[in-house]
């Protein structure tokens, strides 16, 4: 029997996809890892729980093809076969009326063509609308997104210029930003929106396809992740507050808990931005400053369980409608008999402030308005879930404040989707950052 692990000692604080991802690589690099999370579970802002016995998830995160390490990191998991991934790009548009109108990606056609054809057949906006917004795609897919200039100035604006009317932007360009970006366009750093929309959509003919999450949450993320940790010899704390972060007297660190202290040779900071600057106060205050400037964009989610079938879609997006992105989870919460509908409103700072009998009244009568069956069944249940603090705001100006991993402090590093990966606040850029900062914790170490 071998005796026990040695190697240097790095302390994770955080348990989301930055922290999995962070933990993970440092202990295949050697490392005696420790992971402590202040929740009872791991996951972050991707997990789900139990409602009158309807499993729900926080929110409707989705994927693309091309965000390759959080495919990876499911794949690490053993998450594979718990989602699904579109053979090609197609996002049904609904409106008033339960009119679909289908963008669907060529199957044969290389990048950009593969768009032009889901353009020209795109009813929601007249054919003079279409010329124009296939002009300014191929336009926007010649920007530099590390442009420090395209970062000062809006996505909106920067349409506006390019023959982009209001009508367009609403039916066309918000179907992309509002979810990627957790803002609409005339809002949203030009930077940002044009790395979603080369890279998304623009690159390479498959990159859009769209990932669905088909079991809840936890079963795909935090769980299996928990299981992988502690087979890996991660020492996995759950309910564990790190309350601050200190130098030891001769090297390293000292993280503080509620009633313990952890001695590591390298820290690695992985929750919220703001959670983060607090964190980072005692021993890196220059650093602390742009995460602590960081503003953030909330997401709220409505669960509607109706008593019988009313809609015939997977998901869909809306137009004229204040319905965003609808999803069936019927049988993802093993509804059987009646639809399990979830709506995903991002940027959602008005619906933030509505109490949930307010929200109720203006979003189930939408419902109804794109989904005619949906006017004779009945609401079981309505469910609201809120973000408040759900993503970084991605407003012109955030990627000077979006800090590296590699902090003042040796040794003291930061993970998380508010970090420097060149991504919006997404599942691929939270894993991203967590690949990083183990890489810069373990040269640190060594």
């Amino acid at each position: 029997m071998s005796g026990p692990r040695q190697g240097p000692r790095i302390v994770v604080i955080g348990g989301g996809l930055a922290g999995i991802a962070a933990a993970l690589d440092c202990a295949a690099g050697g490392a005696r890892v420790t992971l402590v999370e202040v929740r009872p579970r791991l996951g972050g802002a991707v997990y789900s729980f139990a409602r009158d016995g309807l499993p729900i998830d926080n929110g409707q995160h989705v994927f693309l093809r091309c965000c390759h390490a959080y495919r990876a990191l499911l794949a690490r998991l053993g998450s594979e076969q718990r989602v699904h991934l579109q053979p090609r790009l197609a996002i049904p548009v609904v409106s008033a009326g339960g009119e679909v109108t289908m963008l669907r990606r060529s199957a044969h056609l290389p990048a950009p063509l593969h768009l032009a054809g889901a353009l020209l057949r795109y009813r929601r906006l007249s054919r003079r609308e279409r010329l124009r917004a296939a002009g300014a795609a191929l336009a926007l897919g010649r920007l530099d997104p590390s442009d420090p200039e395209l970062d000062r100035r809006t996505l909106g604006s920067w349409l506006a210029e390019h023959g982009q009317s209001p009508r367009a932007v609403a039916a066309l360009w918000d179907l992309i930003a509002l979810p990627t970006l957790n803002l609409p366009a005339e809002q949203a750093s030009l930077a940002l929106g044009a790395f979603v929309f080369r890279t998304g959509l623009l690159a390479r003919a498959d990159a859009g396809d769209i990932g669905f999450h088909v079991r809840p949450l936890s079963e795909i993320v935090g769980d299996p992740a928990e299981l992988l940790l502690r087979s890996a010899g991660v020492d996995v704390r759950l309910g564990w507050r790190a309350k601050d972060v200190r130098s030891r007297a001769a090297d390293g660190f000292e993280v503080e808990g509620e009633s313990a202290e952890l001695s590591a040779d390298a820290v690695v900071v992985a929750v919220p931005h703001q959670r983060a600057a607090a964190l980072l106060d005692s021993l890196a205050s220059q650093d602390a400053a742009g995460p602590r400037a960081l503003e953030s964009s909330p997401i709220v989610n409505l669960h509607v369980l109706y008593d019988r079938p009313v809609c015939d879609l997977a998901f869909a997006a809306g137009v004229d409608t204040p319905v965003q992105y609808v999803f069936d989870r019927s049988d993802v919460a093993g509804v059987e008999q009646g639809r399990y509908l979830a709506l995903s409103l991002s940027g959602a700072v008005r619906d933030m402030a509505l109490a949930p009998d307010s929200l109720r009244a203006r979003y189930l009568p939408a419902l109804a308005e794109l989904f005619p069956r949906a006017r004779g069944a009945q609401v079981d249940s309505f469910t609201v879930t809120r973000e408040h603090a759900a993503t970084f705001r991605a407003s012109p100006g955030v990627a000077a404040l979006r800090p590296s991993a590699r902090t003042s402090v040796t040794g003291l590093v930061l993970a998380g989707a508010f970090t420097a990966t060149g991504w919006p606040a997404t599942l691929e850029g939270a894993v991203l950052s967590g690949h990083t900062a183990a890489r810069v914790a373990l040269e640190a170490v060594r």
